[in-house]
């Protein structure tokens, strides 16, 4: 059906009727499209009023005019569009609201009265995309008169709401087909335009689950013409409802399938996540049982010195961690993310797997600990389980499983435990802190404890070294580990709510309240204890006890004996447990030790876990994905917690925290040294990615911070710091093996880009020299896949020594042809690296082939590193081939000429393209195509015309991997005929230089008359020699000046004589069918024939290079003779004047001068510029 006119009393009628049916239709708008003749202009969407002509009117109402209407006003009496099927005007009439139908049950709500007349949709179905003519009415054309509507009624002004901004902020550079027949139609700033202001969505790597990602719209969708019809296929819109379009509504609780939303994972702030976790894996049994006697060892002022120096290198490691983590979206992973982001997978992926496994023990070594507090208490309670290893060993297993347990409840259960232990480690520390204020009694006093006193504080301020760990290195290396653990908060980076918030914060607050509580602990209890007591009741100062010595006989105690014996069992330099002693309740300290080593043993657990399985989903080392699936609202990585879990159990095993220690902080240094140079790294390349919003950082400090940490790993256990450092290369070059298929815009990637970058500009500065000459070769491969062995004969002489380019040129009008420039370029780019061909790939759209070759050799390359030689393969088509891909032919190997280009054809008498056995791209000028036609369309065909010979298949397949293969004890054979710089030498060279040609004799023809042959021999090994090409025939003087490697000098003097009679001919029949025969012919009528044919030869042509055609017949037979079971052939190509030698004739050079040869044959011609030299400077 049409449209229906409705007729409806006045406008505040129509309001009332439409709030009711508003209400149920939120996608649903109200609007009409008009043109009108007179400015070719449109009254767009919501913007005016469509009034047809029509009859049935009621007597109370007047009628109005047939027109296009703003509010009360007519603005033209002529429509372009329809608004009755029944009066039919021309064009549409697009009531447009995005495709929207109307509601059902609107027409009769609005009843028979009209007094504006309405253009509705009968049709629920889609509504008609107006002409791509049409344009939005401009504001110059609007009425002007405020008392008049604006024209522009949208469903908020008809329900009573504000106006939309005035159509003077309207785009109208867009046609009308794109603001009201798209249902992409947006408006920005109260423009109707498909742009978008910026959004989070459309920098997002990705959504909620079931949610489209939002993007934003190509340039194609921007500039590109918009045929009628079309839709913007760029812009992907929320999968919710649009509140712009649903005016208001509500959204509900379930999804667009009617599910409900699934329930938010738990995320933690910045304390809880972060502080009080790294807190407690800092804090460690060296906190209560060892922090005493390192102060008594080394005196307070450098117990004070060993803690800053150590909390130096974790801060400086937190400064830059908070760097990386600000610096973009931090996601699960912790440590391993970090690095892997930042330094690349190769160092990311062996750092990630050490720091993993180092944390999986380090659930053993604290579990250890506590297992060894455990055994002490029942060996003094008089109650052990077996014996005192394998009571270690069952505590251990079975504290380790308990953990493992809560880590499975999920992390909410574990932060809770987490928060349990920390407030057990502060009820102890608030517990020391009462007792060293608690008068002493005399049990504590025995034990050397007297409270504050200054004489002891003074006395414990220098150092008194005893035994093999007493130095400062060695105090050092054993409270080191204690500082360590500031990772804890980093490695939960995935359940934070605010990574790059909660990891600085968190991270070094950890730090500071550490800091304070070990400088605290440190300053108290040496300013408490003395270092030695006996701990017996009866040593006081008594008038007949005997001399006595030390700062406790001023407070009526007597050590002096057990002193002067070093008997001594208590004291702060000979008792672990020197805080239990002086605390206020000693078995508050226990609880402390006991929560200091469960929580710092379940955050190992947890880091292990997550870390393990954010590097199993990256799939950098084979065989552990299977640990990286995550299970539950949190995707807890429970195969990973059980793998950590036997781990841990196998070091439990061992029962002896001094083996486990040394290994654990030397990985977690390494991972220290790791961060820090990430750091430094990212800041040094001035990558434009690396922005973080920590800004107290320095680069100079981060690379302070790596060399410090390796240093104190090499200091606190030299043979633990060889594994870890043997163990991280290990890795790194497996990873830089296998080259996984990850892009993480590492600074590794940045530093490698200003390293060229600047060497490429170096280049710049530094004049070409002879010495320095590389073949840089631009070959014109197509598609690379299609010529494989071109691409593998060029790839093997460049090597690792010169720029290879394989250049493809894609035919055809460019805006077709730009879509798919950057899917092949990539695909053609993994094809290359799979193989493993060092060489770039560059392709161009042109209308022919030769302006694109063109293209290319100008084009290709930067700096001094562009190509000098055009490599080509033979066109081997040629005699059916279309005459104008022959000329295309030609004229590009002029043009490398023009362009100072050396010149290579390569040829094989199976052919070069293998097109035919992939039944692929065909390429138009250098395939064996016979249709040039079809040839010239550079399309993809579905199959292969004709019937292939399967035999000759399996010969091409094979010809395609002939140079990957070892050429064994065969020959080279170089025809050097004449002098082009040196190319067609330096080329065989760099080929025997290499493994797969390293057996290979290289042999060299020279042209020479028979009565001087001894002469020429000797002239042209002089000549070698002093090229250095390592020519190997020992007898000859000037030998040892050649360097070129070649065995044999050869000198042909049969060269200038007749062929024979059967091969000129065979000459001459080749070129029979492009020969004009215009030797009878008037002048005019030949040069007719020459301009419609420049590919023909005519006779004077024959005559002029009969003696040069007559040469290439004679060489392919000395060829024949010499060369038939070479390796491979290089001979000088032959140069053709342009404007003298047709192509055609050209062609017939080339074919006769290579056929019938079972090796390939490379012809080859330098730009006669010298590229070998005998001097030195």
């Amino acid at each position: 059906m049409g449209p229906q006119v409705i007729r409806v009393p006045h406008l505040g009628s129509l309001i009332g009727s439409l709030r009711v049916l508003l209400l149920h239709t939120p996608s649903w708008g109200l609007a009409a499209d008009v043109c009108c003749p007179q400015t070719q202009k449109s009254l767009s969407r919501t913007q005016g009023l469509c009034v047809p002509p029509f009859s049935a009117e009621p007597a109370q109402a007047p009628s109005p005019r047939p027109g296009c209407y703003l509010g009360d006003q007519l603005v033209s009496r002529t429509l372009v569009g329809t608004c009755s099927a029944s009066h039919p005007i021309q064009g549409p009439c697009s009531p447009a609201v995005g495709g929207l139908g109307r509601p059902p049950g609107l027409l009769p709500a609005l009843g028979p009265a009209y007094k504006t007349t309405l253009c509705v949709p009968t049709d629920p179905g889609p509504l008609p995309t107006p002409r791509a003519t049409m344009a939005e009415l401009p504001v110059s054309e609007t009425p002007r008169d405020p008392a008049l509507c604006s024209g522009r009624f949208t469903i908020s002004t008809l329900l009573g709401g504000d106006e939309p901004p005035p159509p003077a902020a309207y785009d109208n550079s867009h046609p009308s087909h794109l603001t009201h027949g798209s249902t992409f139609y947006m408006r920005t700033f109260g423009y109707n335009t498909i742009d978008v202001v910026p959004a989070y969505e459309h920098y997002a790597n990705s959504t909620l689950p079931g949610e489209p990602r939002k993007v934003r719209p190509t340039l194609a969708d921007l500039h590109s013409f918009l045929k009628e019809g079309s839709h913007l296929h760029a812009l992907a819109f929320d999968s919710r409802p649009n509140r712009e379009m649903t005016d208001g509504l509500v959204e509900d609780e379930t999804g667009t399938n009617g599910e409900k939303n699934p329930e938010e994972p738990v995320r933690f702030g910045w304390v809880k996540g972060v502080m009080i976790r790294c807190m407690l894996n800092i804090w460690g049994v060296i906190l209560y049982l060892r922090l005493p006697w390192i102060t008594a060892q080394a005196g307070i002022v450098l117990t004070w010195i060993i803690i800053l120096l150590s909390v130096m290198v974790t801060s400086i490691t937190g400064l830059s961690i908070s760097a990386i983590s600000t610096n973009g979206k931090v996601k699960s992973g912790g440590t391993y993310f970090l690095i892997s982001r930042s330094l690349g997978p190769e160092l990311g992926g062996s750092i990630g797997l050490i720091f993993a496994f180092a944390n999986a023990v380090g659930v053993a070594m604290h579990t250890v600990g506590f297992a060894e507090t455990v055994r002490d208490l029942l060996q003094e309670y008089g109650s052990p389980i077996v014996d005192p290893t394998n009571d270690i060993r069952i505590i251990g297993v079975v504290t380790v499983t308990v953990l493992l347990a809560i880590s499975l409840a999920g992390m909410e259960w574990e932060s809770k435990a987490q928060v349990l232990f920390f407030l057990v480690i502060m009820v102890s520390f608030a517990n020391y802190l009462v007792g060293t204020l608690i008068p002493p009694s005399e049990d504590k006093a025995s034990k050397g404890f007297f409270s504050y006193r200054g004489d002891i504080f003074v006395q414990n301020l220098v150092p008194d070294w005893r035994g093999m760990d007493g130095s400062f290195f060695g105090m050092f290396s054993i409270f080191f580990p204690s500082a360590t653990g500031i990772l804890a908060g980093a490695n939960i980076s995935g359940d934070l709510k605010d990574p790059a918030v909660a990891i600085p914060k968190g991270t070094l607050m950890a730090i500071f309240w550490t800091t304070v509580s070990y400088l605290a602990i440190s300053a108290t209890i040496g300013a408490c204890v003395v270092r030695d007591a006996s701990g017996v009741l009866n040593d006081t100062v008594t008038p007949g006890s005997g001399a006595c010595e030390g700062l406790a006989c001023g407070y009526g105690w007597n050590f002096t004996e057990c002193t002067q014996h070093h008997s001594c069992r208590y004291g702060l330099i000979n008792y672990y447990q020197t805080m239990s002693m002086v605390s206020g309740f000693a078995p508050l300290i226990t609880a402390g030790i006991f929560g200091a080593t469960l929580s710092s043993a379940l955050a190992c657990l947890v880091s292990a876990a997550k870390v393990f399985q954010c590097l199993c989903l990256d799939q950098l080392y084979p065989l552990i994905g299977f640990f990286g699936k995550g299970y539950g609202k949190n995707k807890e990585p429970v195969r990973s917690y059980l793998l950590a879990y036997a781990i841990a159990v196998a070091f439990i095993i061992i029962a002896e925290l001094n083996t486990i220690a040394p290994i654990i902080s030397n990985f977690f240094l390494c991972s220290y040294a790791l961060i820090n140079f990430s750091c430094f790294h990212a800041s040094i390349t001035n990558s434009p990615g690396w922005r973080p919003s920590f800004r107290y950082y320095s680069k100079w400090a981060a690379l302070f911070g790596a060399v410090i940490s390796v240093v104190i790993m090499f200091l606190l256990t030299w043979w633990a710091a060889l594994i870890a450092i043997g163990v991280v290369l290990f890795l790194l070059l497996y990873v830089i093996y296998k080259k996984p298929e990850v892009n993480w815009g590492s600074s590794v990637q940045a530093g490698s880009y200003n390293l060229a970058l600047s060497y490429s500009v170096g280049l710049n500065e530094v004049e070409d020299h002879i010495k320095n000459y590389r073949p840089q070769c631009l070959v014109l491969t197509g598609p690379p896949n299609f010529r494989p062995a071109l691409v593998d004969f060029v790839g093997t002489f460049t090597r690792n020594l010169s720029l290879m380019i394989c250049g493809h040129v894609l035919i055809g009008p460019r805006k077709q042809r730009m879509p798919e420039l950057q899917l092949i370029a990539n695909g053609h780019t993994r094809w290359l690296n799979k193989r493993k061909i060092k060489a770039f790939y560059s392709d161009v759209i042109a209308e022919d082939l030769r302006s694109g070759v063109q293209i290319l050799m100008q084009a290709a390359g930067i700096g001094r590193m562009k190509p000098n030689i055009l490599v080509v393969g033979f066109k081997k088509n040629w005699q059916s081939a279309h005459p104008a891909t022959v000329e295309d032919y030609i004229g590009i190997l002029h043009d490398a000429f023009d362009f100072n280009y050396g010149v290579c054809v390569m040829r094989m008498r199976e052919g070069l393209n293998i097109s035919k056995v992939m039944q692929a791209h065909i390429n138009p000028v250098f395939d064996p195509a016979e249709d040039g036609k079809e040839a010239s369309t550079g399309r993809v065909r579905s199959s292969v015309s004709g019937t292939l010979d399967p035999e000759a298949l399996v010969r091409e397949e094979q010809a395609s991997t002939i140079f990957q293969s070892e050429q064994g004890k065969k020959t080279i054979d170089i025809y050097w005929l004449f002098d082009d710089g040196g190319l067609t030498l330096l080329i065989p060279y760099l080929l025997g230089r290499k493994k797969r040609w390293s057996k290979c004799k290289i042999r060299v023809f020279v042209g020479g008359q028979i009565n001087r042959m001894d002469q020429e021999r000797k002239a042209i090994i002089s000549l070698l020699s002093k090229f250095r090409l390592g020519f190997h025939e020992v007898h000859v003087s000037l030998l040892s000046k050649f360097r070129l490697g070649f065995h044999e000098v050869h000198v042909l003097p049969d060269i200038n004589q007749k062929p024979r009679a059967e091969h000129t001919k065979r000459f001459e029949d080749m070129i029979a069918p492009f020969r004009l025969n215009d030797g009878f012919k008037d002048e005019a009528t030949v040069t007719e024939m020459r301009q419609d044919c420049p590919w023909k030869i005519s006779d004077e042509e024959i005559n002029k290079n009969r003696i040069k055609s007559l040469r290439q017949v004679r060489l392919n037979e000395i060829l024949l003779d010499y060369s038939r079971d070479a390796a491979l052939v290089i001979i000088t190509l032959p140069v053709g004047r342009k404007g003298e030698c047709p192509s055609s004739l050209y062609m017939a050079w080339l074919e006769t001068l290579s056929q019938d040869l079972r090796p390939p044959v490379v012809l080859i011609r330098g730009n006669q510029e010298n590229v070998l030299t005998f001097y030195c400077q």
